[in-house]
């Protein structure tokens, strides 16, 4: 069978899970396999028919007194558990913080290789992968040969979509030892409340540009228009303009909104890596040769400072006649 890791926050599904079922599902589908998940602790247990309805023919839920939030050591001894014991080929999660930390873990403690972040997938001994490197400028193709395969998805690569299976939930205890509780979360700070940088539909980033922390009042007041949040640039973060939590990037976050507004932002591949998953793209740059540009869906050449007041006004006019 071939196993997927439900990830999720204190019994919230993330998004990222619904990709990993998506695609493991038809790769079980081509292999003639089951397709189980795997949902780590007590507050878990509600994901059953989500984890059901995208295709999860088998849901283990495990449960034990050191499962009371997330922990990398804890979740990479229960999936390599549940993988060993029931006989899995594969173990599959998405290639998120999250899910190639805990699947580094299942690595070691099964002595079997991992292959992250990977676009395409046949099975076959060896393994054939298509996958990321290189923060994305580099589409590898590479074979994996493992008793015991081990894989994350690229994050932002497949499109969610339901299809419903049995569910059939079947309980599991793990044997976890007590120094596993050393890396479970034990206390959080909330620093942000409600739509985020990693789930807006609307994102209005800003770069090098922008000028000044200041010069990012009319980018606040778009993206607030617009029901979104603002981003930035590294070279923003590293001149103290904005936080390294609005940084969108291969060192900040990637994202996937709707619309990915890019404004005074050339473009770098690190940059690139971070955004390229946004359904539309609207870069405003005076240099219409810059990376952003050329990639972008929509450009307007021309300076922000000019031009972002002028959409600000362009939606507020719409709005009053609408």
């Amino acid at each position: 069978m071939l196993l997927v890791l439900a990830e999720h926050d204190r019994g919230v599904l993330a998004e990222a899970t619904r990709e990993a079922l998506t695609f493991a599902r038809s790769l079980s589908a081509r292999m003639g396999v089951e397709m189980h998940a795997v949902s780590i602790g007590e507050s878990a247990d509600s994901l059953a028919p989500e984890l059901a309805a995208h295709g999860a023919d088998v849901i283990h839920q495990l449960h034990h007194p050191i499962l009371v939030d997330y922990g990398p050591e804890a979740w990479g001894e229960c999936v390599a558990q549940v993988a060993l014991a029931e006989g899995a080929v594969l173990v599959l999660a998405c290639g998120t913080d999250r899910g190639n930390e805990v699947l580094a873990h299942v690595a070691a403690l099964t002595d079997q290789p991992f292959a992250a972040n990977c676009l395409e997938v046949a099975p076959g001994t060896p393994w054939q992968l298509q996958r990321v490197r290189w923060g994305g400028s580099l589409i590898e193709e590479s074979t994996l040969d493992a008793s015991l395969a081990i894989i994350s998805v690229a994050q932002h690569s497949v499109e969610p979509a339901a299809a419903p299976a049995a569910g059939e939930v079947r309980l599991f205890t793990p044997e976890l030892e007590g120094q596993l509780a050393r890396t479970v979360v034990a206390d959080r700070v909330v620093l942000t409340t409600g739509v985020t940088l990693a789930t807006a539909p609307v994102v209005v980033s800003g770069g090098r540009g922008v000028g000044s922390e200041e010069g990012f009042g009319p980018l606040e007041e778009l993206a607030g228009l617009l029901g979104g949040v603002v981003g930035c640039s590294r070279v923003v973060t590293n001149n103290g303009w904005r936080p390294h939590t609005d940084q969108v990037g291969q060192t900040g976050t990637r994202i996937a909104p709707e619309l990915y507004i890019a404004c005074g932002i050339s473009g770098a591949i690190q940059h690139w890596v971070g955004a390229m998953a946004s359904k539309r793209i609207l870069a405003i740059n005076t240099d219409g040769e810059a990376n952003m540009v050329a990639k972008a869906d929509y450009a307007i050449i021309g300076d922000l400072h000019t031009v972002v007041p002028a959409i600000i006004e362009a939606v507020k006019a719409a709005r009053s006649q609408a």
